[in-house]
């Protein structure tokens, strides 16, 4: 089974690629599970609803595993939870860095925030969408991470994941 993991900054097309890709391969593909939660609060969330997102995403994926044909796209993992606890609360477990080192995924398609912010209920950092960007390109660079970088209007976006989806789909590792 590969999994391929879509990682960027908000409003990049993650969750459009996501859904794209799983029709294209014709498999699943693991939503955000922090979208709704968030979306549903009616309160401002915490550390705790964090760590929970983050918790929930790792089980969520388990079980699409499950359904998975060959292949399975996520629209979030740990490296997304990792930069959202520094970012907003200074810190991040180790449990996390661990789900990171261990748990990596065969290929990080890298949305980039060259397509328009669609303003929502949950998204908050449209001015630091590049700022994000370049955070997580380090992150994968400093783990010698498999990453495509994504970019260019909805067409070229898909076009680009569906070459690097086939490279590795072809790959024999």
């Amino acid at each position: 089974m590969k999994r391929v993991a879509l990682i960027g900054p908000e409003s990049t097309g993650k969750s459009t690629l996501c859904h794209l890709l799983a029709e294209r391969y014709d498999t699943v593909w693991v939503p955000e599970y922090s979208r709704d939660y968030i979306g549903n609060l009616h309160r401002p969330y915490t550390k705790d609803d964090v760590l929970h997102c983050i918790r929930e995403q790792i089980i969520l994926e388990k079980e699409f595993i499950t359904k998975a044909n060959q292949i399975i796209f996520t629209d979030n993992e740990a490296i997304n939870g990792k930069v959202w606890m520094l970012d907003k609360y200074g810190e991040c477990p180790d449990w996390i860095e661990k789900e990171i080192a261990t748990n990596k995924y065969d290929l990080y398609l890298l949305t980039s925030p060259d397509i328009p912010f669609v303003k929502d209920a949950v998204r908050e950092n449209e001015m630091r969408r590049l700022y994000f960007f370049d955070w997580y390109k380090k992150i994968l660079d400093d783990n010698s991470f498999n990453y495509k970088i994504i970019n260019g209007m909805k067409e070229d976006r898909f076009n680009l994941a569906k070459e690097a989806v086939d490279k590795l789909l072809m790959s024999k590792e």
